[in-house]
């Protein structure tokens, strides 16, 4: 499945991207409660992976039985963006694949930028919400429930949707050096950053 989106992209500090820059995000079949606690991430199983490629300009869908292809064309990419896919979403793939995958493709975790310059990590939806003024469409236990009900269609919308997110976030953090975050007394927080 593909959802076509214009090629490349331009900021007033970027000239077009030429670089396979792809953004990603996964959900999974099942909890870790499910499969025996977090430490076992590989038994999640894939329900569907999202990629957009800056350099095709479209996102592309990958069930669980295309994960091969979904593993090939992230190790075709220049660079893997994502929100938390070093320490979650590689995690889940791993269980497919001999590769070590966050020694394998070049990455930028988000997340983890984030929480190397906060001390602690904050969720997609708090930075989204204060950042660009958007929420998430769910979370990661709504996809797992649509999974059951056999709601594929929803699970890939708020899939999509999460690597937009993901994608306007890293884009505004480059052009602009910063994201912002709530804090816990309702107060808007700046984050520096120094993306390249």
């Amino acid at each position: 499945m593909v959802c076509s989106m214009q090629k490349g992209i331009i900021t007033e500090n970027w000239e077009k991207v030429s670089r396979d820059v792809v953004y990603f995000d996964l959900e999974t079949q099942k909890t870790a409660n499910d499969v025996g606690g977090w430490d076992r991430k590989a038994f999640m199983k894939m329900s569907l992976g999202v990629t957009f490629s800056i350099l095709e300009g479209e996102y592309q869908i990958y069930p669980e039985d295309r994960v091969e292809a979904l593993i090939e064309r992230l190790l075709r990419a220049d660079k893997v963006i994502g929100y938390n896919v070093l320490r979650f979403d590689y995690e889940v793939l791993m269980g497919y694949t001999v590769l070590d995958l966050p020694h394998h493709l070049p990455t930028l975790d988000l997340m983890l930028e984030v929480e190397r310059v906060l001390g602690h990590r904050l969720s997609l939806d708090a930075l989204a919400q204060a950042t660009l003024g958007v929420g998430k469409t769910g979370d990661g236990l709504d996809a797992i429930r649509w999974w059951r009900e056999g709601k594929v269609l929803e699970i890939a919308e708020y899939c999509c949707f999460d690597v937009k997110v993901t994608r306007l976030i890293h884009e505004y953090g480059l052009k602009n050096g910063e994201l912002f975050y709530m804090d816990r007394f309702s107060r808007k927080q700046k984050i520096t950053l120094n993306w390249v």
